[in-house]
C-alpha cells in the first residue's frame, strides 16, 4: 500500500520570501527524507478572477507503506523537514498523511 505525506501551505505572508527560501533550502529537505520513493511539488492556480485561494503550494512525498513513512518522517531529516514546514509556512499549513488509491 502506497502512502504519501501531503503538505499544504496556506498563502504565505511574503510570497517572495517564501518562494527563495523554498528554492534555496526548502525543496531540498524534501528529497534528504529517508525512503521516500518519489517528491512532486505544485504552486495553486489563482482563482480565475486573480484572488487568491485558500492554498498556495502542496508537496507529495510518497513512501511504500505506513510504517515506512512513520519511521522516515520520525528520522533526523524527517524532522528537520516538518520544522521547515512549520517554520516556512507563515501563513499556516497542514500535512496529511494518506494511503493512495483508497
Amino acid at each position: 500500500m502506497t502512502v504519501k505525506l501531503t503538505v499544504v501551505y496556506d498563502n504565505p505572508e511574503d510570497p517572495q520570501k517564501f518562494e527563495e527560501r523554498y528554492a534555496s533550502t526548502h525543496a531540498d529537505l524534501a528529497g534528504k527524507v529517508p525512503d521516500v520513493q518519489r517528491v512532486e511539488t505544485a504552486k495553486v492556480f489563482p482563482k480565475e478572477d486573480g484572488s487568491d485561494t485558500p492554498a498556495y503550494r502542496t508537496a507529495d512525498l510518497y513512501f511504500v507503506d505506513y510504517a515506512t513513512a512513520c519511521a522516515a518522517l520520525a528520522s533526523p531529516e524527517g524532522r528537520a523537514l516538518v520544522d521547515d514546514v512549520r517554520s516556512i509556512a507563515t501563513g499556516g499549513c497542514r500535512l496529511l498523511l494518506s494511503q493512495v488509491g483508497a
